[in-house]
């Protein structure tokens, strides 16, 4: 939850506020995030921390007031969170065990994935979008809350409600110019970084990477993503988990775009 502020140079928390709740040059703390700062963490009168909002604002702040359930902040100082470098990337993965799902969300907030696109396969843990995966969405935005909070990044990244691959694929073709890369551990033709050659002369604001779950996807998806124009890619020889496949092809796509900044 923790890290050193650029505004006061030592070490400091950090907090996530709703933009409403900022009311001249103080902000209000109240309902959840007042059980979470005050009540949870122990921050009281005089303790000072980070509070963050939409549009990538950051404001350093000490408590001034703590009563009942509400708390105020007075700021100190402020500063502005650059935005994510684009092309912004775009993680739609074939829902895996829930736990692995949870793990991935968080690195993704954490590694500045732009918005995840949780879609359900053949061969997906739940194959159907039904009440199990609804009921993840709230999980899914506390998870993103706290990587925000932990990371310092200025917007709280977007996870979509799940859908069929083939209503995904359907808008990822209406986007425009969009690039999508489709690792596929079976018989693939060329290695991640053939195929980024080429893909790297085109502009684009947007990278799709689409990741299949534990047990893969079948020939029927397969043929479905070449309708898309795209075409299996490995990493190599290794077959790797889901959870790690999601963070080298992040990893390798910030690199290769230049955005690890």
């Amino acid at each position: 939850m923790g890290g050193v502020s650029p505004l006061s140079g030592f070490a400091v928390r950090r907090y996530w506020f709703d933009l409403k709740d900022l009311i001249d040059h103080e902000i209000h703390l109240h309902g959840e995030v007042f059980h979470h700062v005050i009540v949870v963490c122990r921050q009281g009168v005089g303790s000072k921390f980070e509070m963050l909002t939409s549009g990538g604002a950051a404001y350093l702040v000490e408590v001034t007031k703590v009563k009942g359930k509400s708390a105020w902040a007075k700021i100190l100082q402020e500063r502005a969170i650059a935005p994510l470098a684009r092309p912004h990337i775009h993680l739609a993965i074939s829902i895996p065990r829930f736990q692995v799902m949870d793990a991935i969300v968080e690195k993704a907030v954490e590694l500045g994935v732009y918005e995840i696109h949780p879609f359900v396969s053949e061969y997906s843990f739940v194959r159907n979008v039904d009440d199990r995966i609804r009921s993840r969405s709230k999980r899914w935005e506390k998870i993103v809350l706290g990587a925000t909070q932990q990371s310092g990044r200025g917007d709280l990244m977007a996870v979509d409600a799940p859908v069929s691959l083939k209503e995904l694929l359907c808008d990822y073709s209406k986007r425009g110019g969009a690039l999508g890369l489709f690792p596929f551990e079976g018989t693939a033709p060329q290695h991640v970084r053939q195929v980024l050659v080429p893909l790297r002369t085109q502009v684009t604001d947007e990278i799709w990477i689409f990741v299949g779950s534990e047990g893969g996807y079948s020939l029927a998806e397969i043929e479905l993503f070449q309708s898309y124009g795209m075409y299996p890619t490995t990493l190599g020889s290794q077959v790797l988990r889901v959870e790690t496949a999601c963070l080298a092809l992040i990893s390798i796509l910030k690199y290769e775009w230049d955005l690890m900044k």
